[in-house]
């Protein structure tokens, strides 16, 4: 058994409680590790140690912060065979998409490392002479960061990286799922030289834990991503407290596959896109709005690919889907699956939990194919973040983006087709955040926004793209005036404004 720790202060400290908890592979449940059960006191000493190192952190220049990630981003690349193999211990998900995972904060370490450099911030003329306007951008403080295990690396990467390079020190809470990836990132983070209180690691559970860092006073951003459900709890909190927050959260994405699409093409889109990660991602395909014209065929080859997925350990090379994280999960998929099936949808591949010889040491759901299922079915409304796919029935375009746009969510769609004047119509009236042409709903790009409309999100995007550091600093406007005299802006007055002039 392998113990590890909290990093407050840059020091390795247990829970003042002595508590602690374990992580286990979901596939077999072998123990992977044991981490503190922190509480209130544990993120309190690690918001006060983050305040004290900001001071001093955001005086470091960019540029200077900006190496330290490109370090980070050296030691995750010559190792992230290795951590992919933890990543797939910890979480479950196949080796090449733990990999995957690694590979994407590297890319985000690497977008982000130029923003060091560049950090943008405004310069216009001003409407009288002699005066100069500017605006530029202003770390936040300390940043409280409560990521999800579902991409143990990926997503801590989008928030910790532009905070680290915009001057904020944090406190990261991580899911309790995958504690042990979040203390081999720290380490990382650590090796590369971040200093002492700039980063902070608490791990344990949402309650007490992330309550108490959503609650704590001197925290001015809560960046989390996660369930709606508890984005909604954390945001009324902020709200409360007049504190920043920054949300992604569910989804429940759609393949809309129209009647001139390649339907070959499509199938495995929809594939990839449905049972990759064992469906347990946020841009996880759960609709397919099949054009009637297409549907028959569409399903069948569906079902008959989809039956031969291969369940098993992530590690090896004979499995296509891996476990779902732990008997919760299982147990709420096969849930839905019930509720699907009272209301009249029917299974067409899968629909229980796979049991047969070692899968049954783990938390394995076979994947699943639901027919004659209508758009105001709970399995075709509700995030189920498992291995469940639900095929609906459209008679047009018009009525296939239409369902597509009545849920509570809005983060991935994807159309097929062979129309380019379908496609751009698409992409017209689809109110999603993220959008794909002949693709599946996921494999977003860390140059690009990522986040979605609706229950999926409050409006900030986190994921890529420069917009990503509007979540981690404030806006300050300087005004220069050299003119040695009083000048007035704002007053409409042709005389006043002559008088200026000369």
């Amino acid at each position: 058994m392998k113990e590890y720790l909290n990093y407050i202060e840059g020091k390795w400290v247990p829970a003042k409680s002595g508590k602690t908890l374990e992580s286990r592979n979901p596939a077999n449940g072998a123990l992977i590790g044991v981490v503190p059960d922190s509480g209130t006191e544990d993120v309190n000493d690690a918001v006060d140690a983050a305040a004290r190192a900001f001071e001093k952190w955001r005086k470091f220049s960019a540029p200077k912060r900006a190496e330290i990630i490109v370090r980070a981003v050296e030691i995750l690349r010559a190792r992230k065979q290795l951590l992919g193999e933890m990543l797939t211990r910890e979480m479950g998900k196949v080796i090449q998409e733990a990999r995957g995972d690694v590979q994407e904060a590297i890319d985000m370490g690497m977008y982000m490392a130029g923003e060091g450099r560049r950090l943008n911030g405004l310069l216009v003329p001003s409407e009288l002479p002699n005066k100069w306007g500017m605006a530029v951008r202003d770390p936040l403080g300390v940043v409280g960061i409560i990521t999800p295990w579902n991409f143990p690396i990926a997503v801590p990467s989008w928030k910790i990286f532009p905070a680290l390079v915009c001057g904020n020190t944090l406190v990261w809470k991580p899911a309790e799922d995958t504690p042990v990836m979040a203390v081999e990132f720290v380490k990382i983070l650590e090796e590369a030289g971040v200093p002492p209180g700039v980063i902070n690691l608490v791990t344990g559970y949402g309650e007490p834990a992330g309550a108490a860092l959503v609650d704590h006073p001197q925290v001015r951003l809560i960046s989390f991503t996660g369930s709606t459900e508890t984005g909604r709890l954390i945001a009324m909190k902020c709200a409360q407290n007049l504190k920043r927050v920054s949300l992604e959260m569910g989804g429940k994405n759609a393949i809309i596959v129209l009647d001139d699409a390649d339907v070959d093409l499509a199938i495995e889109g929809i594939l990839w896109s449905a049972f990759g990660t064992s469906g347990q991602r946020c841009t996880a395909c759960s609709r397919v709005i099949a054009h009637q014209a297409i549907k028959k065929e569409l399903l069948d080859k569906l079902a008959a690919r989809a039956s031969k997925l291969r369940l098993g350990d992530g590690l090896l090379p004979t499995t296509d889907v891996g476990p779902v994280i732990n008997q919760e999960a299982v147990e709420k998929i096969d849930a839905y699956t019930q509720i699907a099936r009272k209301e009249g949808a029917a299974v067409i591949v899968g629909g229980a939990r796979a049991m047969d010889g070692a899968l049954a040491q783990g938390f394995f759901y076979a994947p699943t194919i639901f027919d004659n299922v209508v758009p105001t079915m709970r399995v075709a409304q509700e995030e189920i973040f498992g291995p469940s796919l639900s095929v609906i029935r459209a008679d047009s375009q018009e009525q296939a983006i239409a369902i597509n746009n009545q849920t509570n969510y809005g983060l991935s769609t994807s159309i097929y087709t062979t129309n380019v004047n379908r496609a751009f119509e698409a992409m017209r009236d689809i109110t999603t955040g993220l959008l794909y042409v002949n693709a599946g709903t996921i494999g977003s790009e860390v140059q690009l926004p990522f986040g979605g409309t609706r229950g999926t999100g409050n409006g900030h995007r986190e994921g890529g793209g420069p917009v990503v550091l509007e979540t981690f600093t404030e806006w300050k406007t300087i005004y220069v005036d050299y003119s040695g005299r009083l000048q007035r802006a704002q007053i409409d007055t042709d005389e006043l404004s002559s008088r200026i002039v000369r």
